[in-house]
């Protein structure tokens, strides 16, 4: 597995995207999208220094963001997702939300576990 990026749950996009600005050198941002089988508006930044962050606005995050909690989640990018997740699975994670494809990555599966450090998500790699 390599870090691929890290999840931001919020409230509003583009406020915090002009939060993320102030405080950070960012060098891109993608357009808003809308992923249906997410149920969540996303848009991804990434930093001078190559850190993606991933805001995510929804019916998903709603709950942290109420609590204040706005670190969501940590993703890993993996070449066989599916034996990624039976090895997490061995060591006790949980399956949040099986394998589909995410519209802000091009359709590539991911898939989202709760393992003693929290949320991770898992995105297959085609390279």
């Amino acid at each position: 597995m390599e870090f691929h990026h890290i999840g931001i749950a919020c409230a509003d996009i583009a406020q915090m995207k002009l939060y993320l600005n102030k405080i950070y050198d960012v060098t891109s941002v993608s357009e808003e999208v809308y992923d249906e089988l997410q149920k969540a508006t996303l848009c991804m930044m990434t930093l001078k220094d190559g850190t993606k962050m991933e805001l995510v606005k929804g019916e998903i995050v709603d709950k942290l963001v109420k609590r204040h909690q706005f670190l969501y989640h940590v993703c890993y990018s993996t070449r066989d997702i599916g034996r990624k997740i039976k090895e997490l699975e061995d060591l006790g994670a949980k399956m949040i939300s099986e394998p589909k494809a995410a519209k802000l990555f091009g359709g590539k599966q991911v898939a989202f576990l709760m393992t003693q450090l929290g949320i991770v998500e898992l995105l297959e790699s085609w390279e």
